[in-house]
């Protein structure tokens, strides 16, 4: 793949970490489709940018499920790989999301906390019960943004980072995000790109040992553009 395919929108670097935004529809790394990700995208990017020759390091250490775009963190050094690898594990990295639901929640904020069972077969998670082989617990707090045409908005603090966690959590209480079709099929149709956004990183840096914070914000198309994100935006950088 070369490295005018896809212009890379960053948003931080140095000489530790690559802070970019992830678009819709790219794969966080290689798989056998041999379509573009962002592992390699940002080893292209630091190459042509540095003029550095044969193969660069950069490692992933949190991924976005592929039709979900946003803010993601890549380390450029082994050291800082595994320091923000281990944020991840104390919980130390906050990840913020938002969301596009059809229908709307029952309270206007809350915490969910579920158990989930992944089917790696079926690449297909579940709600399970505590006890169940396998179940994972999986937590969030979410808060309603706005509402539109039977659509709701949700910024999504994550606790913990189970596979389709945001999907599935939401799916069964009756809410599953717009243009969901794995865990949405009988609301969505076909063809709708789902509405989730990674629009808020927060971690320590590596080794300078500050608290970084990063945003992005969802394109401004459908259904996204059915809310007033500005106003969002207002409220998420006073409250984060």
């Amino acid at each position: 793949m070369g490295s005018g395919v896809m212009k890379l929108q960053v948003l931080y670097e140095d000489n530790h970490i690559l802070v970019v935004v992830k678009p819709p529809n790219v794969l966080s790394q290689e798989d056998d489709t041999g379509d573009a990700d962002m592992l390699t995208l940002c080893k292209e990017y630091v190459k042509e940018k540095y003029n550095k020759p044969g193969n660069v390091y950069i490692g992933l250490v949190h991924r976005l499920d592929r039709p979900v775009g946003g803010v993601m963190v890549f380390a450029r050094t082994s050291k800082a790989a595994s320091r923000l690898s281990e944020e991840i594990r104390s919980r130390s990295l906050k990840k913020g999301y938002m969301a596009v639901l059809r229908g709307c929640p029952q309270k206007q904020s809350a915490r969910l906390e579920d158990y989930l069972v992944k089917d790696s077969r079926k690449n297909q998670v579940r709600v399970a019960r505590e006890n169940e082989e396998g179940a994972k617990k999986a937590s969030l707090s979410y808060s309603v943004e706005g509402r539109a045409e039977g659509l709701c908005l949700v910024r999504i603090e994550l606790e913990t980072g189970r596979p389709h966690q945001i999907r599935v959590q939401f799916a069964s209480r009756g809410c599953p995000l717009y243009g969901d079709q794995r865990y949405g099929a009988n609301v969505n149709v076909k063809g709708e790109q789902i509405a989730l956004w990674s629009y808020h990183l927060s971690f320590m840096h590596p080794t300078l040992k500050e608290r970084m914070e990063f945003f992005a914000y969802p394109p401004c198309e459908y259904p996204w553009n059915m809310f007033d994100i500005e106003a969002v935006k207002v409220r998420n950088h006073g409250a984060l």
